[in-house]
């Protein structure tokens, strides 16, 4: 390998190898010199430290002849030290390439990663020389070849898909099937006994908590803690170490392989958004120290502080080109190279903001919209951040996570605050948010529960958070929960008090599943996963978070993967089209809602606030098709339900929340709906087969 840089290219960004060397592309805007620092093996030593030579269109580039894969690097930057103007360059801090595939080495928290001296203010800051080398990360140039041996994505319609959060490693580290040495990995949840139990669920695709590139933030490594949930990005191309024992990229494609090749898609929660900088007084890792004016949206009064719409400290700022390319970039990296199925965009807000706020034409969207790959690819948007609540007002590109079914569900079944006209809306998709620009009814994500809150089991055992292990004094996570505690807060030997509580996690979950748009499941909530009362678990890699298998509710499991199936059979429960109250092909009302008096709901009725019992009955499409009809009764008492009619055939209930062992069975004229229960019912022929 020789010591000497040649002029190399400026496209593409990164480290690549051609063979006979590797080409070093890096954007930095304002900086006036870029070196390139090589490491040993064991990304130790600095061994040499070289100029890039070359400099087009604001990307500082060259080509490093004889270098191969394997060679580990950083950059270091030069510029002003002018905060006050949003410059932080500080050639004594060794830089990360935003474009790593991976990384080596180990990072170790300590003052030299801070580009500013000890007791400067946010507005005083004053350049430090400590070098940062000794305990900085570097990275590794990696082959990307990889032959995927005819792997397929599923490419599983919107109107099919059933979404399953979860987290890599706490999927796997108590499943007593799979060897202790993969649990927590990539391939511990690529782990047969893993792959089963999504399967036996019925889901059809995995959304994985963030899985690139992170780091722990420094307070909570100085107090044992972990940022165990991965919002503190780093590394946008690289698949995060922690959950490998070789080889994260190979070991990461391992696990989508075996997923597509069981039919589950993989969707990455990405954190676009901000990175783990934090705020003006976060350390100097990558992007503060390339071209902190063009990565960071900058007050506009004090160039020195962040425009912080994340909560995190600072806001990445797509409206710079450069910055919007390395974004896209990332997403087709993982589609193409890691051949993942999706992205959920983590306040996704905050990448389509202006100057002005939110903007619905902002450039990522039309970015996204005009690529040929990444349109084809599922988009799920977290539609607010710190400042800004945009639920439908994403492009028909995306679909969006719904918390106005999450609120709506829990206010009627918990709190018993929500009226039957809200949650009506709920269920069939919210059109008053998303029938819009040609949406369809999967543009809303449902979801009970999802990582960032009590679990499905807390949501019945607690009223108030308990988050006192994360060690802020119980002052972090939401305070309004929407839950219950049924009598007692926490765990409870009262019969009465437990059977309530169970009765309950089945009326959510057959709401979330008997609902139109797209199901979202948090792991664990099929089986009674509890996080004693933790609603804001982010740092807690301890079993507080981990799927409890050994202490799984096992009816309850059976009961959820029952609901999936039910689902899955009958069509009329994932509809593609928006109600509208027509008729359809055989004369019935696409969806007529239904007073449990007998006959349509009225007006008078939509108002009545004490009416917490109600149906709707869905239409079939063509005559070989089942009507399908939900009784749902928030009331503490049970209520007979009048039923309507169908002719020449009766009605069988599928499932009773109330009694979820009890087998199908058929009823005349009228049901008694069981206390805070759902029922669903299917219409078939006099004298058939129920199927």
């Amino acid at each position: 390998m020789s010591g000497r840089l040649e002029t190399g290219q400026p496209s593409p960004l990164g480290a690549h190898s051609d063979g006979g060397g590797v080409n070093f592309a890096l954007f930095s805007a304002h900086a006036e010199r870029v070196e390139l620092c090589l490491f040993d093996d064991q990304a130790a030593a600095e061994v040499a430290r070289i100029a890039l030579p070359a400099c087009t269109d604001r990307v500082w580039h060259g080509y490093l002849p004889g270098a191969r894969p394997g060679l580990v690097y950083g950059y270091r930057v030069h510029g002003p030290y002018d905060p006050g103007n949003g410059h932080r360059f500080n050639p004594h801090k060794l830089l990360i390439d935003p474009y790593a595939r991976a990384f080596a080495g180990r990072f170790e928290w300590n003052a030299a990663h801070y580009d500013y001296r000890d007791g400067a203010t946010r507005d005083a800051l004053v350049r430090d020389d400590h070098d940062n080398a000794a305990t900085m990360l570097k990275c590794r140039v990696v082959d990307i070849v990889h032959d995927w041996d005819g792997d397929r994505p599923p490419h599983t319609p919107w109107a099919d898909t059933v979404i399953y959060e979860t987290h890599v490693k706490g999927f796997t580290m108590t499943h007593p099937e799979i060897p202790a040495e993969l649990r927590g990995t990539y391939a511990g949840f690529a782990h047969p006994a893993a792959i089963a139990h999504l399967q036996r669920l019925g889901v059809t695709a995995v959304e994985l908590l963030p899985v690139q590139e992170f780091i722990d933030e420094r307070m909570l490594a100085e107090n044992g803690l972990v940022n165990y949930w991965g919002y503190n990005s780093l590394g946008y191309f690289a698949p995060a170490a922690r959950y490998a024992g070789g080889d994260p990229s190979a070991e990461f494609r391992a696990l989508v392989k075996s997923l597509h090749a069981a039919g589950i898609e993989v969707i990455l929660d990405v954190v676009y958004n901000h990175t783990c900088e934090g705020d003006e007084l976060g350390p100097t890792l990558a992007f503060r120290g390339i071209d902190n004016a063009s990565y960071y949206r900058l007050d506009g009064h004090r160039r020195t502080r962040y425009a912080d719409v994340t909560g995190c400290g600072n806001t990445l700022n797509l409206a710079q080109p450069h910055v919007l390319r390395m974004v896209l970039d990332s997403l087709r990296y993982w589609v193409t190279e890691m051949h993942v199925d999706g992205f959920r965009f983590d306040l996704a807000t905050a990448l389509a903001r202006g100057d002005g706020g939110f903007d619905a034409g902002a450039a990522f969207f039309d970015a996204l919209r005009g690529d040929p790959l990444l349109s084809r690819v599922k988009l799920i948007a977290e539609p607010w951040d710190t400042a800004t609540y945009e639920v439908g007002r994403f492009p028909p590109e995306f679909t969006e996570w719904n918390d106005k079914f999450r609120d709506a569900a829990r206010g009627f079944w918990l709190t018993r605050d929500v009226h039957c006209s809200e949650l009506a809306k709920r269920l069939t998709a919210s059109s008053d948010l998303f029938r819009h620009d040609g949406r369809a009814p999967q543009a809303s994500v449902n979801f009970v529960a999802a990582h960032d809150g009590f679990t499905l089991a807390d949501l019945v055992s607690y009223r108030h958070k308990h988050n006192e292990a994360n060690g802020q004094s119980n002052r972090d996570g939401a305070n309004n929960n929407r839950s219950t505690n049924c009598g007692v807060e926490g765990p409870s030997v009262d019969d009465a008090v437990n059977i309530e509580r169970q009765r309950l996690q089945r009326a959510l979950l057959a709401t979330l599943f008997v609902s139109q748009g797209v199901p979202m499941l948090l792991a664990g909530d099929e089986q009674g996963r509890t996080q004693h009362g933790n609603n804001n678990a982010y740092c807690q890699d301890t079993a507080l978070s981990w799927l409890d298998w050994m202490g799984a509710d096992i009816a309850l499991r059976e009961f959820t993967c029952r609901l999936i199936a039910l689902r899955r059979r009958y069509p009329a429960l994932r509809r593609a089209l928006w109600f509208d109250g027509s008729p359809t092909a055989v004369g019935e009302h696409d969806i007529a809602w239904l007073s449990r008096h007998g006959g349509e709901m009225t007006p008078d009725h939509w108002q009545e606030w004490s009416n917490n019992c109600f149906g709707f009955q869905l239409g079939r499409v063509d005559a070989v098709e089942t009507a399908i009809m939900v009784l749902i009764n928030g009331d503490p008492a049970e209520m007979p339900f009048t039923l309507p009619q169908p002719p020449g055939s009766v009605w069988t209930v599928l499932l009773d929340t109330a009694d979820p062992a009890a087998s199908e069975y058929t009823v005349e004229t009228a049901v008694t709906v069981p206390a805070r229960s759902l029922m669903l019912l299917a219409s078939f022929p006099r004298g058939g087969t129920v199927r």
